[in-house]
């Protein structure tokens, strides 16, 4: 199966920027940073379950690899750096892990390597489940807002969190529920030992404000490049110092 997408023509012979969203989010969501690459050609993919792939379904993240796959070779795309955020930040570690062909390397704003206790995992998918349930079931404007009031969303203003729960109610609620389950931190391994025998570039970006992945980025083999005034949304908060961010990494 492969994921719409939207793409941008570049030079043919630089490497392809592919960005992956976060969760609810869609392909638009990277553009504003993406867009200052014009050298570059881009990918903006939708993940399943998500603006034009909302009709696309994966049973787990291994699936979502594969329609990632399929979604390059529609393209042609044979050399490529993956650039992911949160959701989108975890399906790019997974992918990169399985010794992709054509990874040039891997940039992840605010991406969790994975849970390393039992009692996390089973906390964590008692929570999806919730989630879940919340989003197959009631108006997605009530989800969001409870949603967006999550600790590692709490240096979001009250404006910017009406403008992303008007954003995300164009989703379908269970479409999300489908992949919040299958995409679940629960049943994602720990990524980080298959990261420290990777050989391509990679790089973490956070916001200054993101304390619970800055940790995170601080126990990966990666450098670490803060993004100033901005939280865990970075790029969106603000997408002036990480397209600098990610200008001192491809030096395009």
């Amino acid at each position: 199966m492969i994921l719409h997408a939207v793409a941008k023509a570049g030079e043919a012979d630089l490497p392809w920027l592919v960005f992956l969203h976060g969760f609810a989010g869609d392909s638009r969501e990277w553009m504003a940073v993406g867009e200052r690459f014009s050298r570059c050609p881009r990918l903006y993919i939708d993940l399943p379950g998500h603006g034009g792939s909302s009709a696309v379904f994966a049973r787990d993240v291994d699936e979502v690899c594969l329609q990632l796959s399929a979604t390059f070779v529609s393209y042609n795309i044979l050399k490529h750096w993956l650039v992911g955020y949160s959701l989108g930040g975890r399906i790019a570690m997974y992918y990169s892990c399985q010794n992709p062909v054509g990874l040039k390397g891997l940039v992840i704003e605010g991406g969790h390597p994975g849970l390393t206790h039992p009692a996390a995992r089973e906390a964590r998918w008692l929570s999806d489940a919730r989630w879940a349930q919340r989003f197959r079931h009631e108006p997605l404007a009530d989800v969001f807002n409870d949603w967006y009031r999550q600790p590692v969303f709490a240096g979001l203003s009250a404006e910017q969190r009406r403008e992303l729960v008007a954003i995300r109610c164009e989703n379908s609620g269970a479409a999300l529920a489908a992949m919040l389950e299958a995409t679940s931190l629960a049943v994602q391994p720990d990524l980080r030992p298959a990261l420290r025998r990777c050989h391509f570039p990679f790089h973490y970006l956070c916001g200054e404000h993101d304390h619970k992945f800055r940790a995170l980025g601080a126990e990966l083999a990666a450098p670490c490049q803060l993004i100033n005034d901005a939280g865990h949304n970075a790029h969106r908060e603000n997408p002036g110092g990480t397209a600098a961010s990610l200008a001192h990494i491809l030096r395009y």
